[in-house]
């Protein structure tokens, strides 16, 4: 495999991971921090924001410098969408310090200081609300999707956390997958335990067939609700997005 310096081209410096609510993307940001002989940043987007003006550019400067002091370094931004969303959509309360938070950000992933072994992984639910000027080439260079997981991936993630449960009888995991469509990852895990749960209330020390089967249709009715409240959500968001391009129309 070739490397950048033989085709003179640059390394990418920024990397998006999106996708639904526990699809991976925080879990993968883990396997890189374990796996790395680098400094891991893991930072939580929202803590970057602070009520007192000027505090939170700052803790942005902060952070990315000490990186460059620590380099090779990774920085993983979990929900970037808590400070990139883009500039017209906040509320009149909160504009002023996360547009500063958001143009320091940008400043820094694409300013005069070079990024040079420093990197930046960023993970959201709602890339659709993201800045374009964050999302553009330079800053952020890759985006990849993580979507549910299908048929095949689910069987492999329930059997993986099914794996050191205390079980009797065979456990129907075609049937369980076939109930679970729609799951992401972290509901196959929630499948597990609230079988062993079951279980613990029945009296039993082992899971049985019925408590998975049983755990997966109350789940898989509860995931249909909240679908439909997300729908519902989206559909709301994108009307006062309209209302909004309509008021500064008029205006």
């Amino acid at each position: 495999m070739g490397n950048f310096g033989e085709v003179e081209t640059a390394e990418d410096d920024g990397v998006l991971l999106y996708g639904p609510p526990g699809t991976g993307k925080t879990l993968l940001a883990k396997a890189i921090a374990s796996n790395i002989n680098s400094t891991f940043l893991m930072v939580v987007s929202s803590s970057l924001v602070s009520k007192y003006v000027g505090e939170s550019p700052l803790m942005v400067r902060e952070m990315f410098k000490y990186a460059r002091e620590h380099q090779p370094c990774i920085i993983f931004l979990d929900e970037i969408d808590a400070i990139g969303r883009r500039r017209s959509s906040y509320g009149e309360g909160e504009t002023r310090e996360c547009d500063r938070v958001l143009i320091e950000l940008l400043s820094q992933l694409d300013g005069f200081n070079e990024l040079d072994k420093v990197k930046v992984i960023m993970a959201t639910n709602r890339p659709d609300v993201l800045d374009p000027a964050l999302l553009r080439p330079g800053r952020i260079d890759k985006k990849i999707e993580f979507s549910l997981p299908n048929e095949d991936s689910r069987m492999r993630i329930l059997k993986i956390h099914a794996s050191g449960i205390t079980k009797q009888g065979a456990i129907d995991y075609e049937k369980v997958v076939k109930l679970s469509e729609g799951f992401n990852g972290a509901d196959m895990r929630n499948i597990c335990t609230e079988a062993g749960m079951s279980a613990l209330r029945a009296g039993h020390d082992y899971v049985v067939p019925s408590d998975f089967i049983k755990v997966s249709k109350v789940s898989a009715y509860y995931i249909t609700l909240l679908h439909c409240f997300l729908l519902i959500n989206i559909i709301l968001n994108l009307l006062s997005g309209c209302n909004e391009t309509r008021r500064s129309e008029e205006a």
